[in-house]
């Protein structure tokens, strides 16, 4: 059957907006415990709850919490870290009062630290249980009215009858407790304001009690220049991380004494620390190493043997790597995905390279004529540089644009802003292509996966750099020919949302833009957002206040009589990261100067939206808005949004 002739945007798609949200959004933290494999996933039709779950070799997934328990610490806010396992006891934290409990088989989870004065004002991630079962060593986010939140490494007892003692303070911030194996000696990581785990970060060793008290500490690697990243404990004693001393996030070893590179490669093992409980390397038996890494956009999985001193990549389906585990002996069990397959966990035989799925977080089939595939492209962009994105065509074979017409064209710009966006298959990209939009997912300069010199490229240029390879990116396409210049939105969350109000507010380059929860005013930002990010901006822009007229000149709040095109903003009203105050002042601007916006806010939703419900209203709001902006018929069934001043 010959495709139906319709314009760009209205195509008919299989990918629902239902569809975004019948499937897990991601999977976390997979761990392996005699004889299981654990992992969380996030479910939206259960208003976003963190679910922990359970699959014993051989044999099915299982849900391991009742339906009132959510696996999720509030700690930094991102959390991460949320569960750890011995043997087939799991300790957790739950979402709603940020107490840690402890999950015996076939027995219902027992509260191991008591309630906190204030709820949630005692938060728990990253933790690990002495070989002997009687304790859990674990980072602690301590919330005292009337000042900065308290981070310290804390040692609770698993049976919970003993009191939380803190056996590490004085940092800022701290991550990665670690247990050696003979359960003498604990490593950690630790950084002070207004260093980012990224800019720079300490790993320490100490002699571990029996008390699980620490003495005779010493620093080991890291400074306020060198990011250090996952350090590990191998079977033999030998503590391994990941450190950017070369610039890239390489692996290492500490051996007699000395730091001994283990992996070194011009491509990146570690990540933005961004949440608690990352992992991107796992011990194998007979000395080998497992380490996924990242290089101009895609990741592999390696296999390091330190005692031949080789390195082989091996060739599996699959371009994203999340959280992975192995048994320590032949198997790993890694959360993956491609440009044709959503986030899946399979595990991985290495004595035979045989694939097996444990679980698929979307589970029906999309036919791959209408899933559009990602195209790396390397674009020129200010300062005689380059910058990356991954670029998606429209794709759905059964429509085509009459003859001549050019697609209206999505710049995504990704949050954090030190992050990257990475090419595994989302159904939120795909659910645009599939009506005929083409979207270009930039990894800006700051981005993550290219090196720390590209890194730092935002480094007191945020909101300029980011915003400058975003227009770039565009205008790379449209004159290659790719996209109707005429038809160019720019849409983002969080850090992505300010770089999409800056694009709007300061440039004449797009016709609409779509703001998730995004920043306004940096100074606001920097006056009232959690402890983990409050002196992020130091880095970004400027150390607040002496800089604090900078921060006015890049805050589009500020200049919103600059906006020449409408946009719409998405707020969740119980963010405490951008808070919705940021929404409300840029609205009160836009009011002012009766600018064309639109502005739907959930009452529910944090720092990110969760909940099936609220996820279909905002991509259908969205889609809604660019209809009446680039003047299409959605041939979806949606409500619509009133725009104002339009």
């Amino acid at each position: 059957m010959s495709p139906t002739i319709a314009p760009y945007g209205s195509w008919a798609s299989p990918i629902s907006s239902s569809l975004l949200t019948s499937s897990v959004i991601g999977f976390s933290e997979i761990n392996f415990s005699n004889g299981s494999v654990y992992w969380l996933e996030a479910r939206p039709e259960e208003a976003g709850r963190v679910v922990l779950v359970r699959c014993p070799l051989n044999g099915k997934p299982v849900d391991l919490l009742p339906p009132v328990f959510n696996a999720r610490t509030r700690a930094h806010e991102y959390g991460g870290g949320a569960f750890a396992v011995l043997n087939d006891t799991v300790f957790f934290s739950n979402f709603k009062d940020q107490r840690l409990y402890r999950k015996e088989p076939d027995s219902d989870p027992i509260a191991i630290t008591p309630e906190a004065a204030s709820p949630g004002s005692l938060r728990y991630a990253d933790g690990r249980v002495t070989a002997d079962g009687t304790t859990l060593i674990c980072v602690r986010e301590r919330h005292e009215k009337g000042r900065e939140a308290i981070h310290e490494i804390v040692a609770v007892p698993a049976d919970g009858t003993g009191e939380v003692t803190v056996i590490l303070s004085g940092y800022d911030f701290y991550s990665f407790p670690r247990i050696s194996p003979d359960g003498r000696r604990l490593a950690w990581t630790c950084w002070r304001h207004p260093q980012m785990p990224w800019d720079g970060t300490e790993l320490w060793v100490g002699d571990l009690g029996q008390d699980a008290s620490v003495g005779n500490p010493r620093r080991i690697a890291g400074c306020s220049t060198e990011s250090i990243f996952q350090p590990e404990w191998a079977p033999d004693g030998t503590l391994y991380f990941v450190s950017d001393l070369t610039d890239w996030w390489n692996l290492y070893a500490e051996r007699s004494g000395k730091i001994v590179p283990i992996f070194q490669i011009d491509g990146e093992v570690g990540l933005p620390q961004w949440v608690f409980g990352y992992s991107r390397y796992a011990f194998l038996s007979d000395g080998r190493i497992a380490c996924i890494y990242s290089r101009n956009g895609l990741e592999y999985l390696a296999i390091v043997d330190s005692v031949k001193n080789t390195v082989t990549t091996l060739d599996v389906p699959y371009t994203t790597f999340g959280s992975f585990c192995s048994d320590g002996a032949d198997t790993l069990y890694i959360a993956v995905a491609s440009p044709s397959e959503a986030p899946t966990i399979v595990s991985l035989d290495l004595r035979n390279d045989t694939l097996n799925v444990l679980r698929r977080s979307l589970n029906m089939e999309i036919a791959p004529e209408h899933l559009s595939e990602p195209e790396p492209i390397e674009f020129p962009t200010s300062n005689r540089q380059t910058a990356f994105a991954l670029f998606y065509p429209p794709k759905n074979k059964d429509f085509s644009a009459p003859p001549g017409e050019r697609p209206p064209l999505l710049v995504i710009s990704h949050g954090g802003p030190t992050s990257a966006t990475t090419s595994g298959l989302r159904l939120s990209t795909q659910y645009w292509t599939s009506r005929g939009f083409a979207v270009v997912d930039v990894n800006y300069g700051g981005s993550t996966g290219y090196g720390r010199a590209y890194r730092e490229r935002l480094k007191g240029h945020w909101g300029i750099v980011d915003v400058e390879d975003c227009i770039n990116a565009a205008r790379y396409l449209e004159k290659r020919g790719d996209v109707d210049g005429r038809r160019m939105a720019i849409r983002g969350g969080s850090a992505g949302g300010y770089t999409t109000l800056c694009a709007l507010v300061f440039h004449d380059v797009f016709a609409a833009g779509a703001s998730y929860f995004g920043v306004a005013d940096l100074e606001e930002l920097a006056k009232d957002t959690h402890k983990f990010e409050s002196r992020y901006c130091d880095g970004l822009v400027g150390p607040y206040p002496e800089a604090a007229e900078l921060y006015r000149q890049r805050s589009p709040v500020h200049f919103a009589d600059r906006l020449s095109c409408p946009v719409i903003l998405l707020q969740g009203l119980e963010d405490r990261v951008v808070p919705p105050s940021q929404a409300e002042h840029m609205i009160a601007a836009l009011q002012a100067r009766h600018v064309p916006f639109a502005y739907v806010a959930f009452p529910t939703e944090g720092h990110g939206f969760r909940e099936a419900t609220n996820i279909r209203r905002s991509v259908e709001a969205e889609l809604y808005f660019y209809s009446r902006i680039f003047g299409f018929t959605p041939a979806d069934c949606i409500a619509p949004v009133e725009i104002e001043n339009l």
